[in-house]
């Protein structure tokens, strides 16, 4: 990361005194640990944050310290007093949901990423898409403003980045991330433990749903993809305690010969909605295949949401995916 870029955003935060902080929709380990980390960097610093996002914390990172500092957006929120806005793990503005109906001042925004298909709507970017994770740009963060880290902010900024590393196997796992790390459990926190309560603590009825779901593997381009299709009558009734997406895209990417697996979900809303995800071996640059659609992330991980009928978007999306196989 550049250090200017570093040194900008670190004059951003020591220039504003309240700060609104939020990522995007369906959070998930790096999401949260990057917004509660940064908090309590904010806290040490002497400031003032308030934590606001569209969707709850699940189940998998209850054990997060500071959760409870987490606000659910809902129309009509007013108390919140702010000079500048925090977004962490976003590619876009849009990404955050409703919460950035709160910026009605156009406050001034920090942009905290490390997306390839970042926009670079912040006022001041911090963006490096060659870090493994938004934890991991808080990390250098810590260390730009000379602010020391406890047991709290290690051990979330250690998920996060475990969290986008998959368990330090992607390519995005540097050996910065290494030292990072080990600079993290210097401070007393159990790696173990992490990785149990959130990769080995799914309740029954989620497993027993979770095979149901498997069921549905298909293949196509002679095995090169591997997708799975979620239609809402499958979740329908079913109040999740875990996101299984990463579970189901983590056992189809490794099934010999895929080159990008694909999880298709319909929305459980009222609008003809679907999420599609993306995961690649490698060869493939899924990123491109996700902004085509209107969406992005990473090379090798990547996703959207349009509208549409559920097997109309696999279809397009499929035939995009062909396209780029190598």
């Amino acid at each position: 990361m550049k250090k200017i870029s570093l040194e900008k955003a670190a004059a951003e935060i020591r220039r504003h005194k309240r700060f609104l902080i939020s990522s995007h929709t369906s959070p998930e380990g790096d999401a949260l640990g990057s917004e509660l980390a940064f908090y309590y960097l904010l806290k040490k610093l002497g400031k003032q944050g308030v934590i606001v996002n569209e969707d709850p914390l699940p189940a998998e990172y209850d054990f997060f310290p500071g959760k409870e500092k987490i606000r659910l957006y809902k129309p009509g929120l007013k108390d919140i007093d702010f000079d500048c806005l925090a977004i962490l793990d976003c590619t876009d503005l849009s990404r955050v949901g409703q919460v950035k109906l709160l910026n009605k001042n156009n406050k001034p925004v920090i942009n905290i990423d490390h997306h390839i298909s970042n926009s670079k709507f912040g006022t001041v970017n911090l963006v490096e898409p060659l870090a493994s994770s938004a934890s991991e740009i808080v990390f250098k963060l810590y260390k730009e403003m000379r602010v020391p880290f406890d047991q709290d902010s290690a051990l979330l900024l250690y998920a996060g980045i475990l969290t986008d590393t998959g368990s330090f196997r992607y390519s995005n796992t540097t050996a910065f991330t290494h030292k990072a790390v080990a600079e993290l459990l210097s401070f007393n926190i159990n790696p173990n433990q992490i990785y149990k309560k959130i990769y080995e603590n799914i309740p029954f009825a989620d497993m027993q749903l979770l095979s149901k779901m498997l069921t549905r593997i298909h293949r196509a381009a002679e095995g090169r993809i591997t997708w799975v299709s979620v239609p809402a009558k499958m979740l329908r009734h079913k109040k999740l305690s875990f996101d299984l997406g990463d579970h189901i895209l983590s056992f189809i990417r490794s099934i010999k010969d895929t080159q990008v697996a694909a999880l298709f979900r319909e929305n459980l809303g009222g609008k003809k909605e679907i999420r599609f995800n993306l995961r690649s071996n490698g060869l493939v640059d899924v990123n491109k295949i996700a902004q085509a659609f209107g969406g992005g992330g990473h090379k090798t991980a990547s996703g959207c949401t349009i509208s549409g009928k559920l097997s109309e978007v696999r279809k397009k999306v499929i035939a995009k995916i062909r396209q780029n196989l190598k």
